[in-house]
């Protein structure tokens, strides 16, 4: 029997089970695929606090480390069912598991443009986070893919730094508020290039250049050192749909402090409502989820 069970081996839920372990709480992480998530494809993270210049795997090596040293329990096996009741379960695809507390860090996956390279590009010119990476892209050509709101402030946000920024949508109309779009059609450094898809990414090592198709088949080459892709993200909750509420895009709807509809099941991280996803606020929900977890087991003497 564990106290906490986390779903989830990133940012936030190995923090939920580090500050769980200085409780003294036993804790099981379970995670499908590599521990770190996301962040362990960055090349360099500059924006977390006190570790600028660290690369992603090192950070992801480093909090794991500190997560085994303190004596979580990590497995690497894929959680395919949770069952709610005064003792909840987690179904994997190898064995059933008792706890009194379940945290859900399970992150979402960027959506892709399905290209070929597109993975091994990651970091070599495709990004996916512009405030992560933008930096690196000062005084340089790069490009947005997408129409929502996230393009757009991307768009933005790079506007400040690049020389020059192309704004890729496959519509002639923006998903995007008017607010945002009105501003960034003021910048004189961002062209718009509408009706049209990025059908091909040419490097050499590194993204050098894409390739465009518009809806009438015609296609035309851009020299670019950047393609910034934000078409939308994927919660990694569909295996949770039945315990907790999800709202219209997948996410666990959930409140500041990490509570789901269910008692004694939280969430942190990506895979949750929420307005900022970052490195830190995943990490903050970490610490939020376990803090939770730690007065529900307490206040009812689990």
């Amino acid at each position: 029997m564990y106290d906490t069970i986390i779903v989830g081996a990133g940012t936030a839920g190995l923090t939920a089970a580090i500050y769980l372990r200085r409780a003294s709480k036993k804790v099981l992480v379970f995670e499908a695929k590599s521990y770190g998530g996301q962040i362990i494809n960055a090349s360099i993270i500059d924006n977390y606090p006190a570790e600028p210049h660290i690369s992603g795997f090192d950070f992801a090596t480093k909090l794991y480390n500190q997560a085994k040293e303190l004596g979580s329990e990590i497995r690497f096996e894929k959680v395919v069912n949770i069952e709610d009741g005064d003792i909840k379960k987690v179904i994997t695809e190898k064995d059933t598991y008792e706890c009194k507390t379940i945290i859900l860090a399970t992150g979402s996956d960027n959506r892709k443009l399905g290209l070929e390279d597109e993975d091994k590009l990651i970091g070599k010119g495709i990004s996916y986070c512009a405030t992560c990476d933008g930096n690196f892209y000062k005084n340089k050509v790069v490009a947005v893919a997408g129409g929502g709101n996230s393009a757009i402030e991307d768009a933005l946000y790079l506007s400040n730094l690049a020389s020059k920024v192309y704004v890729i949508h496959r519509r002639d109309e923006f998903r995007a508020e008017d607010k945002l779009l009105n501003e960034l059609k003021e910048k004189n450094n961002v062209e718009f290039i509408l009706n049209s898809n990025v059908t091909k990414l040419n490097s050499n090592d590194l993204l050098e250049s894409i390739e465009l198709t518009d809806k009438d088949g015609n296609k035309k080459v851009i020299n670019l050192d950047g393609l910034f892709i934000a078409v939308g993200r994927i919660p990694e909750n569909e295996n949770f749909a039945s315990i907790v509420n999800l709202n219209e895009n997948g996410y666990v709807i959930a409140t500041e402090d990490c509570n789901t509809n269910v008692p004694g099941i939280f969430v942190a991280g990506d895979n949750r409502t929420k307005t900022v996803r970052q490195l830190v606020t995943a990490a903050s929900d970490g610490a939020v989820a376990a803090s939770e977890a730690i007065k529900y087991i307490n206040k009812n003497k689990l």
